[in-house]
Order: structure tokens, then sequence, then C-alpha cells
């Protein structure tokens, strides 16, 4: 049993644990291990939304591509697809790099024009946070099958301790050993014409958290799709509709695809929130969540350690300097812009 937090990036701590030391969590999880040389890591989401021009979607989406693989493109992404509230169509290539001096390098030539460049029949944006290694945590069920930021890292971790109890993503992100990470200020709008930039605000919370079912056979598959996705989603569209009451600007409930768009048997929900705070209370109380949670736990107490359902989470709480959002010919409630 080790922490989540890796060594290197250990300090005397002013904040406490929500658990005492000799905490033993009931079941084991792990966390991703990055070589102590990445300081700083991007997390980007290229999204293009269409309402009935999948033609002009698809032409986007092998540009983007195509820029990807160009010097200094992200060293992993993948695609999802999700229908909004609006009912627009959105897909969303989630793109990782760990040298942001790269990243920098390659959005100068190649990403820049995303939200830049007029394409007939559909809007276009960038989500984008580039946090301090400090900043951020991930989880998984399994050490094997790695996703997200997590397909960057050296290595998982061996068991950790601080997972099993409400406040451990908390713990487990390394800032929280000195600094609470209250949020400050509130998102403004710029326009110039078709395009809207967000000017964010300090330590905005993002979360990506997902479901992998490609490896449970019959009666598995039947458990997870009966008595746990429709509760997940649900709580998904919970957030999607009346998530600004509780401090989620956005939620999407995604549908993980090929390079080419075709499904897979993987899921995942990414929100954007006021805070860590505000994510928090939504886990540890609201009705929801508390289902999600139970129908889980249930399923997983049921099946024990015959359980092929792979699950993972990365939380990050970014620095206002660390966020970018720039949306083109989108509708008024796509994504950040619902939150100003």
């Amino acid at each position: 049993m080790e922490s989540a937090i890796p060594a290197h990036l250990q300090c005397p701590r002013t904040r406490q644990r929500r658990v005492a030391d000799d905490y033993v969590p009931p079941y084991p999880s792990f966390v991703a291990r990055h070589a102590p040389g990445v300081t700083q890591v991007v997390m980007a989401y290229f999204g293009v939304q269409h309402l009935d021009d999948a033609v002009a979607a698809d032409a986007a989406l092998r540009d983007l591509a195509a820029s990807f693989a160009c010097e200094g493109g992200p060293a992993h992404w993948d695609r999802s697809r999700y229908t909004d509230e609006a009912g627009y169509t959105n897909v969303i290539c989630a793109a990782y790099w760990d040298d942001p001096a790269r990243f920098d390098a390659w959005f100068a030539a190649q990403g820049a024009k995303w939200t830049r460049e007029q394409r007939a029949g559909v809007g276009t944006f960038i989500e984008l946070v580039r946090p301090d290694v400090r900043r951020y945590e991930t989880l998984f069920s399994a050490p094997d099958r790695p996703e997200g930021i997590a397909t960057l890292a050296a290595g998982m971790s061996d068991m950790v301790t601080e997972h099993a109890y409400w406040g451990g993503a908390r713990d487990r992100i390394p800032a929280s050993q000195t600094d609470a990470m209250q949020p400050a200020g509130a998102p403004r709008l710029v326009r110039d014409g078709g395009r809207v930039t967000v000017r964010p605000h300090e330590n905005l919370c993002l979360i990506r958290s997902g479901q992998d079912w490609g490896d449970t056979q019959a009666d598995e598959r039947a458990m997870y799709q009966r008595d746990v996705e429709p509760v997940l989603r649900a709580g998904m569209d919970f957030l999607r509709d009346e998530g600004l009451s509780i401090g989620c600007f956005a939620n999407r409930y995604l549908s993980v695809e090929t390079a080419d768009g075709h499904g897979i048997e993987k899921s995942y929900g990414m929100s954007w929130w006021r805070s860590l705070d505000a994510l928090e209370r939504w886990a540890e109380s609201h009705p929801t969540h508390v289902a999600i949670f139970g129908a889980a736990m249930k399923y997983l107490s049921t099946l024990g350690p015959a359980a092929k359902l792979k699950l993972y989470h990365e939380v990050t709480v970014a620095h206002a300097d660390e966020q970018f959002f720039e949306y083109l010919n989108c509708h008024d409630r796509s994504g950040m812009l619902r939150a100003a």
C-alpha cells in the first residue's frame, strides 16, 4: 500500500486528509505515475457540433485527425460522441500532451485554426486545461487499462490508500496538502463575431469519469446495462439539465468511438464545475449521485473480484491562467458558454 501522491510531490501538510493515517481501503485502486521530469500536462477537448450536417462534421474531423498526426501532435487522443440538450450532435476528440512547449508549437501551427476558420454547417470549440502535475489526480479500478492523461504516464502505482471514502479525490491531489483550492471570480464572455472566448475563474474543476464494459460477459453485461447504466445516465442528465443550480457549469455523457467513428463499449462523463467543493457536495449528498454510488456498490459487491467492468476518473483543479475556452458558431448552451 502506498500514497496516491508520489514521493517527489509530497510535502509537510498544513491541511489534513479526510481519514486517519491507519485507514485501509476495502478494495484496491491504482493511480497513474508520471516520470518525475513531467511537471505540467495539457488536456484539450476539440469539439465539432452540428444539427443536421454530418458530412461537414466528418470533413472537419478528418482535418483534425490529420493535424494530430503533424509534428508536435498529441501523444494520445480519443474520440467520443454526445447529443446535447439542444439536440445538436457533438463529436469530441480529447487530446493529451505531457510537454507544454511541444503543445504550444503544435497549437500555433495547427490547433488554433480549429476555432479561427469558418466551416459551413458546423460549430467548433476548444476546451483546454494545462495543469501543473500538483493540480490533478487519477484513479483506476485496474492497473492495466489506462485512459485519458494516464496513457502518457510512465506506469501505474501499487495499491493506494487514498480512495473509497468521501474526499478521496481531494486527498489524491498533491496541491491539497497545503491549498484549499477555493474558487475566485466568475467566468465572462468576450465576443468577436461568431467566435466567443470564455475568460475563466480561478480553481475551476474538471472531471472525466469513465466506464469500460468491453470485457464483461453475458450475465455481468446484462447486470450493468440493467442496474447501473440507467442510474448513471439519470445522474448525467440531471447535471446536464439542472447542474447550474449546484455549481456544475456543463456536463456531457459521451459514448467512446474509434478514430473513424465506430462505437466501442466505453463511455465517460466530463463536466466543468465552479469548484472541487461543488463537485464533492454533489458526490457526497445529492440523490442522483447517491443513487449512482449505491447501484455501483451493489453491482461490485455482488460480483466481487470476478467483476470485469473497468472504472476510472481524473479530476483537475486549474488556475485561471491554465485554462482556455473558445467557441466558433456554437449555440449558447455549449460547454462553458452556459457558465457566463
